[in-house]
């Protein structure tokens, strides 16, 4: 078959590049979609509307926390099955997995509603932004179980060699998702309802698409009729733990930035920060998009026992994030103006604090890729324990523990330089992390 023909090459740069490229190209394009999401609800409708999509991330995050986790370590164990030639199992695996998130999609709309007039209060936000936080909200919950599907599609066209197709739909939807947001927010006025159901209906492109594409019995994974095995689910939720911790986490810690932002600054604060993410999240989607492209062969040479290829991979992976590292982190500080302007004008305060935040947060952009690849290598290799430990240290002891010192010492400064030190800290971890399971992976 095409996929194995894919997996028997040798493990080089080129071959390497070929099958993480399109998923590269994909985390990235969607990251920039979601970034001009924010540009167009800070131009057309202003700062407070960037603000309350920033206070509902954390929800959001909450709600396809649990997906995130059944996809990413589905993807692990479905793959190292197939590297070990059970190729109808995994077929049945996948079917069952993908029921088991649409049922979670239901039920995790169902509890989005039910909480969403408790979710801001004792805030202590204006009337405006609260309103915002909650029409936003409330639109955006519609798409659940689309949301989720998506999520899961990403991946496994990944996984099945079709990772051209999954950035075809990504770049749909993107565009898609960006005329829709003109013509919802400009010409219909249905201000940031509007670029909710923008967003919406973005993602819902890979989730049709996908529901056609594993339709047909001729791909590597199809639909098969599923069996319920619980291990498999055990083991899908203990391998993607760690990024539904880092889901969850990342809800919180940026609950707490922007708690510490609306003690510090205020609201303008809160939009800062929702900047300086959308930079962070933009140049982190080159490491995101590098691990889910190399994680199906990671789990496939670790099915197959064929530590040659694992070791090459693996360090080959850490030379090309060593280059991305130092060309992300330049670019992020140099562009540090032009990012801010084209969602701030410059007589506006959100425009000071994002340059100067922006360019101390630049600096974890020399941490980020590894901490990511690390996580992302221990899941693939279905050792979940060490790779939630990386994630859940990474995303909140470490980032709790700054955020706590850093501010209390340097004020605002101390915001920005939380996220630098707590990756830091991550890196000293991963390479720990790194040096004990060498031995057991033969890399």
């Amino acid at each position: 078959m095409e996929k194995e023909n894919v997996y028997l090459k040798p493990v080089t740069l080129k071959n390497i590049l070929k099958f993480a490229v399109p998923t590269i190209a994909m985390t990235v394009f969607m990251s920039f979609y979601t970034m001009v999401d924010g540009l167009f609800v800070s131009n057309l409708i202003g700062t407070d509307a960037l603000s309350a999509i920033n206070l509902t991330a954390p929800v959001i995050q909450a709600v396809t926390a649990i997906s995130t986790m059944l996809a990413t370590g589905g993807s692990a164990v479905i793959m190292k099955k197939m590297g070990e030639k059970k190729t109808d199992e995994a077929k049945e695996d996948f079917t069952f997995l993908i029921l088991v998130n649409a049922l979670v999609g239901v039920i995790m709309c169902v509890l989005g509603y039910w909480a969403l007039d408790h979710i801001f209060v004792g805030m202590n936000l204006s009337v405006e932004v609260e309103g915002y936080c909650v029409e936003y909200l409330s639109s955006y919950l519609v798409f659940t179980t689309p949301i989720l599907l998506m999520n899961n599609f990403t991946l496994y066209m990944i996984a099945s060699e079709k990772a051209a197709l999954s950035l075809v739909c990504s770049v749909t939807g993107g565009v898609l998702n960006m005329i829709l947001d003109y013509v919802l927010i400009a010409a219909f006025h249905m201000g940031i309802r509007g670029a909710a159901i923008a967003t919406g209906l973005g993602y819902c492109v890979t989730a049709v698409v996908g529901l056609f594409v594993f339709s047909r019995k001729k791909n590597l994974l199809h639909f098969k009729k599923p069996v319920f095995r619980l291990r498999v689910l055990i083991n899908a939720a203990s391998n993607g733990c760690s990024e539904m911790a880092t889901a969850l986490v990342t809800g919180l810690v940026t609950m707490m930035f922007n708690w510490t932002m609306l003690h510090y600054v205020g609201e303008d604060g809160v939009a800062a920060v929702t900047i300086i993410m959308y930079a962070l999240m933009f140049v982190s989607s080159f490491y995101t998009g590098y691990s889910y492209g190399v994680a199906p062969m990671l789990s496939y040479y670790y099915g197959e026992k064929n530590q040659e290829k694992l070791k090459a991979l693996v360090w080959l992976s850490l030379k090309a994030i060593v280059l991305i590292s130092v060309v992300t982190v330049t670019a992020s500080f140099l562009l540090s103006k032009p990012l801010a302007f084209v969602f701030a004008r410059r007589d506006n305060p959100v425009y000071g604090l994002a340059v100067t935040g922006n360019r101390i947060c630049a600096i974890a952009l020399l941490f980020i890729g590894f901490n990511i690849f690390a996580s992302g290598m221990f899941t693939a290799l279905s050792n979940g324990i060490a790779s939630a430990v990386l994630a859940f240290s990474r995303s909140f002891v470490f980032m709790l523990i700054t955020m706590i010192i850093l501010p209390m010492l340097l004020g605002i400064n101390g915001v920005w330089l939380a996220t630098p030190v707590a990756e830091l800290m991550a890196l000293a971890l991963s390479a720990a992390m790194f040096l004990k399971y060498r031995k057991r992976y033969g890399y």
